[in-house]
């Protein structure tokens, strides 16, 4: 049984939404605020599989608690935000959140991104591809280039693997959020940009050789294998 924790101090919200995943066939703890959050994630007995994660808590907030999360592990994490500033969401994101939801949201959406994102971390069984210097190992969600490991979300590992599964081909948005996000382009989403934007300077940062990611304005995004 998959282990998902929910970290929101709106216990409304909290009790709705974890009585639903239950009935889907989840485990589900409940914490409502961001050291409670981490403590959870420190705790390898009832580790989860999944983070659900609001922003505006008391003491550490949502932000901060990612912020942290991130330097120690690569869990999927979706955010939620009551106020839904299109800057809460590009900050999220931008700090390794694999997706995010305006409050109040159906449970029957999060439902689809909680599943979207569990199916990315299992592990698939497409051979290894290698564009260039970057070389993926989709079996175990691993990314190298030459041979220093990339640290990626399974956001980020699918929209990669996406792009190298395409190398050299245009990719469009619409066709990315399906392959990395499990769910359609929304209006005025922005979300494969910040991810993008994240995988750009990871690869950078790897490597001057690393493939590099072009982007064709309001058409998509290609991957292009870079110095020899």
């Amino acid at each position: 049984m998959q282990r998902i924790l929910i970290a929101d101090d709106d216990r409304a919200l909290t009790g709705l939404l974890a009585e639903y995943l239950q009935r889907e066939g989840f485990a589900v703890d409940v914490v409502h605020d961001g050291e409670a959050a981490l403590a959870r994630l420190r705790d390898g007995a009832q580790r989860p599989d999944l983070l659900i994660l609001d922003v505006m808590m008391p003491g550490r907030d949502g932000l901060e608690t990612l912020r942290e999360l991130r330097m120690q592990q690569r869990l999927p994490v979706i955010m939620l935000s009551a106020r839904g500033e299109p800057v809460d969401r590009v900050i999220g994101l931008e700090l390794g959140a694999d997706d995010y939801l305006s409050k109040p949201c159906l449970p029957r959406e999060l439902l689809a991104r909680v599943r979207a994102q569990l199916r990315r971390q299992t592990p698939e069984a497409a051979a290894n591809v290698q564009v260039g210097h970057l070389r993926l190992q989709p079996g175990d969600r691993q990314a190298f280039v030459d041979a220093q490991e990339l640290t990626l979300t399974g956001a980020e590992f699918s929209l990669l693997l996406a792009l190298a599964q395409r190398a050299g081909e245009l990719v469009d948005k619409a066709t990315l959020t399906r392959l990395a996000l499990g769910r359609e382009l929304e209006r005025f989403d922005r979300s494969i940009d910040v991810h993008i934007s994240r995988l750009r300077h990871k690869l950078a940062e790897a490597s001057a050789d690393a493939p590099r990611i072009e982007s064709v304005r309001g058409s998509g995004y290609l991957l292009l294998a870079g110095g020899a």
